[in-house]
């Protein structure tokens, strides 16, 4: 969910003609010679999936665009439709960022803490981070499912004025998280929910505390092991692994390449990652699905409390504190909409989707950069609604 002014700076907010090399519906293999491939396809399921994001990629200005999509933990379509770069063509083995989902794996590891009884949910952050203004009323929890009261340091017209002048330097976790300090709370902690980058910047750094590790180290050990997630890295600098998805965008009042814009000021360092589109479909089933959990844990990411919350005041107001309901509300780490278990990345135009749905266990993942007309938003999240339409349309993730 990190996003920028134009990529939506709420909760939870995918194509011109197909490129010959980019079209297949089977898949391409990574640099580790993994499999990324679709199964037979006898009713043409897969090839109604991609005419979906070939004419979204028309209808929403798109660059480019990437998608995998399992169903019933099979896979069905692993496509890239669009240009990388003008004349190089996008293909599913590229790489993007996808910097909320590393919100999604700090969520898991937090839980797995708890299970070991490490942690507590509702333990006071002061416990770890004695330093931290509020800390004796804000809790793990507040942190996991962003009811902390914090400001958002990323709407602060201070920060955006220094981000937009300087896209590629360095943030520090003490200069952004200072940014959401010199603002009171938005209201008493746990009472209220509103989405804040601080609090992910804080819990990496809890995590870190509780278990003497490296949040970079902690997520491989912990997610990226397990679930196997072989093209998934976490970098404290703009590198992207090679082969790249170049990335284009006009929030600083021109077109222009962001694909090397710093990513510093998105989570909390250990946890600014990039994926493919076969890691990015592997993290929703394994999220959605609860894999690293047990079943007590999975519904506690799930429903952390904050259905309910939510509610807009005179401090918090609507566009700050948006409607939690039993369709669509905050767990720990991740965005619970219909039943779907989701996160949405956006940065500097590169836009994203991860999204399990457990009753047909049908996974959406795609990924999508803009062009220079491109709609405003997160054009992923579109692309994934279309689909999930098609395929699951009792259990819509639009709406």
């Amino acid at each position: 969910m990190t996003r920028t002014r134009t990529a939506v700076l709420c909760a939870a907010t995918l194509l011109a003609a197909l490129l010959p090399a980019a079209t297949t519906a089977t898949a391409a293999p990574d640099h580790h010679h993994r499999a990324c491939a679709a199964t037979r396809d006898p009713q043409g399921t897969a090839r109604k999936v991609l005419d979906i994001v070939r004419e979204a990629r028309k209808d929403l200005g798109l660059k480019a665009a990437l998608v995998k999509v399992t169903v019933g933990g099979k896979p069905l379509v692993t496509g890239a439709v669009g240009e990388s770069m003008t004349g190089v063509p996008a293909t599913p083995a590229m790489h993007f960022r996808t910097g909320s989902v590393g919100i999604a794996f700090m969520g898991t590891v937090l839980l797995q803490l708890v299970e070991e009884h490490r942690a507590g949910l509702d333990d006071p952050v002061s416990r770890w981070l004695p330093d931290l203004p509020h800390g004796d009323r804000i809790t793990l929890r507040m942190l996991g499912d962003s009811t902390s009261g914090l400001h958002d340091y990323v709407p602060d017209p201070v920060f955006l004025k220094k981000l937009y002048a300087d896209p590629w330097r360095h943030w520090t976790p003490k200069e952004v998280v200072g940014i959401s300090l010199s603002h009171p709370l938005w209201y008493k902690p746990g009472t209220n929910w509103s989405y804040s980058h601080a609090n992910f910047q804080l819990l990496g750094r809890a995590l870190e505390k509780i278990t003497g590790t490296p949040l970079d180290k902690l997520l491989r050990e912990r997610v990226y092991r397990p679930l196997g997630l072989r093209n998934t890295v976490g970098n404290d600098t703009a590198v992207i692994p090679e082969p790249v998805l170049h990335a284009y965008d006009d929030e600083r009042g021109t077109y222009e390449e962001s694909t090397y814009f710093n990513p510093s000021w998105t989570t909390a360092p250990g946890a600014v990652i990039t994926q493919d589109i076969c890691d990015l479909a592997r993290s929703a089933k394994g999220v959605g699905s609860g894999e690293l959990l047990s079943r007590r844990s999975f519904r506690t990411q799930l429903d952390p409390g904050t259905v309910g919350l939510g509610h807009p005041t005179k401090k918090c107001p609507a566009d700050v504190c948006l409607p939690m309901t039993e369709d669509f509300h905050f767990g720990v780490g991740v965005v619970v909409k219909n039943g779907w278990v989701v996160q949405n990345p956006s940065f500097f135009g590169y836009a994203a989707v991860m999204a399990y749905e457990p009753h047909q266990r049908l996974t959406i993942a795609v990924s999508t950069t803009k062009g220079p007309k491109a709609v405003a938003g997160n054009n992923s999240q579109t692309i994934a609604e279309r689909i999930a339409d098609r395929l699951d349309p009792r259990h819509p993730l639009s709406g």
